[in-house]
């Protein structure tokens, strides 16, 4: 039996301009068959166990075309769904055509799903609209790059001259000069405006301005490069008053995320909305339990405590995975009182039917042992602290001294986790890096074991004094701390000191 092939546009970068359709198609395929112009972001969607890239950079091909199709034919032979991922929209400058011409001769199901293409939302994304009223009634999408091998250009420059209000040139940064060249000697003005947009969508994403007279040797002077799309007509001239993606508080500021990887995708998100490039190091990894036994023991046992104190959402999770591996829900907890420290951690809790009876006001550990003894005495109550396996003692020793019977029990391990730390450090090292984010001591503490304590001068950003404390232990400024000690109070501060520092591009 043949499996079907789908030729899937990836669009031009941001992952949140990738289809339903498309993201449907990436978690399900049982192959991935991917270019190099492909999000990394939107890669992680896939679980496909089996992924063969075949893209080109600079005029280096991993795979010729031919190989290509030969890869999908064969492939639909082993696999119900192939997912061929290309940039953009397959069928623009995407040789999705000349795939699919293969798999309908080879009698190989294929399906096109649509994706869009850089030559709209690069512009957009830039304030450049490719059409506008009473400026640009059409637009031409033209390869920037043709094949040198051909005997004479398919360009009719005199049309694109005189007669298209808007042209976009695909893969053109290198021939700029030439192309721009043979537009003015075709009839179009030389004053006419331009701009070369870099890595379009991307949070990297670069833009420069000129005419067809200046537009080269500015870009050169910027270091403009590949991947590179060229928007030639009036429209460009609207950027100075539509530019809003490199105009957002952190636009053109790359900044480090140590969170574990399960909990970093909403702030890096958040950080990516505000306009920052984030790099996902998670520098730890959340584990089960070495011994999950006294955990599932206390679950078991759950309605026999007075109090519940729960640190983070993690230890919520896994506390409630042993709760409900022994048969509980959240009636288990009838009767019993539960604190948790920070809105993420009773939101968590809400999330499983218990409303937190107990916040305290500042989100520390001292904070809870504080406020769960101004609730009332506290001698000779039980009191569960599911957590960390290297969590502090301030709040069990605390409550033990004012009489407690408090049970500790590992919910969860902090493990290192140094994927990436070479890349890091160079990027450190070279001072590309504009902040570097703390969520907790233990990202500090394995962070300074891995990359080391120098930051190249990047900001460090913490979110609360505890994790501060761990920093300064270890050698590092903390530059920004969290007046809120959660996620959006980090965002915030984040934002108040280097938002001030955005430009425009």
């Amino acid at each position: 039996m043949t499996g079907t092939v789908y030729l899937v546009g990836a669009g031009p970068g941001d992952p949140g301009l990738l289809t339903l359709r498309a993201a449907e198609l990436i978690a399900r395929a049982d192959v991935l068959v991917y270019d190099a112009l492909v999000s990394p972001a939107i890669l992680e969607r896939a679980t496909a166990p089996r992924r063969i890239y075949v893209g080109k950079r600079g005029g280096e091909h991993s795979r010729t075309q031919d190989e290509i199709n030969d890869i999908l034919v064969e492939l639909a032979r082993e696999h119900r769904c192939v997912v061929r991922l290309k940039g953009g929209d397959p069928f623009v400058f995407g040789r999705g055509g000349e795939e699919a011409l293969i798999l309908a001769r080879a009698g190989v199901p294929f399906e096109v799903v649509p994706g869009v293409t850089a030559g709209i939302a690069a512009p957009a994304y830039a304030g450049i609209p490719v059409t506008q009223r009473g400026m640009a009634a059409s637009v031409a999408f033209v390869t920037g790059h043709e094949d040198p091998t051909k005997a004479e250009t398919d360009v009719d420059w005199a049309h694109l001259a005189r007669g298209v209000g808007t042209v976009v040139f695909y893969m053109g940064v290198g021939r700029m000069a030439e192309n721009f060249r043979r537009l003015v000697e075709a009839g179009r003005a030389a004053d006419t405006p331009a701009a070369a947009i870099e890595w379009g969508t991307y949070p990297r994403q670069r833009t420069v301005t000129g005419t067809l007279a200046t537009l080269p040797d500015i870009a050169r002077e910027a270091g403009i490069g590949a991947p590179s799309l060229i928007v030639v007509g009036e429209v460009a001239s609207l950027r100075d008053q539509l530019a809003w993606w490199d105009r957002r508080p952190l636009s053109g500021k790359r900044i480090v995320v140590t969170r574990a990887r399960a909990q970093a995708s909403e702030f890096a998100a958040a950080l990516e909305a505000l306009g920052a490039e984030t790099v996902q190091f998670p520098t730890v990894r959340i584990d089960p339990p070495a011994d999950p036994e006294p955990l599932r023991r206390a679950a078991a046992g759950a309605g026999s405590f007075h109090w519940i104190v729960f640190t983070s959402a993690n230890g919520v999770q896994h506390f409630w995975a042993a709760l409900e591996e022994g048969g509980g829900d959240a009636r288990s907890l009838a009767g019993v009182r539960v604190c948790a420290i920070g809105p993420a951690t009773a939101a968590a809790l809400k999330e499983r039917g218990v409303r937190a009876d107990l916040v305290p006001g500042e989100y520390v550990g001292e904070a809870a042992a504080e406020a769960l003894l101004a609730a009332g005495p506290v001698g000779g109550l039980r009191i569960l602290l599911p957590r960390a396996d290297l969590a502090r003692a301030a709040v069990p020793d605390r409550l033990r001294a004012a009489g407690a019977d408090v049970v500790e029990v590992e919910a969860y391990r902090t493990v290192q986790d140094g994927a990436g730390a070479d890349t890091v450090r160079r990027m450190l090292e070279r001072g590309e890096v504009d902040a570097v984010t703390f969520t907790a001591a233990s990202t500090v503490r394995n962070f300074v074991q891995l990359v080391g304590a120098g930051t190249g001068g990047a900001l460090v950003a913490s979110i609360g004094p505890v994790t501060s404390a761990a920093a300064r232990e270890l050698g590092l400024q903390v530059d920004v701390e969290a007046a809120e000690y959660t996620i959006p109070g980090l965002l915030a501060a984040i934002r108040e000191r280097l938002g001030s520092q955005s430009g425009t591009a």
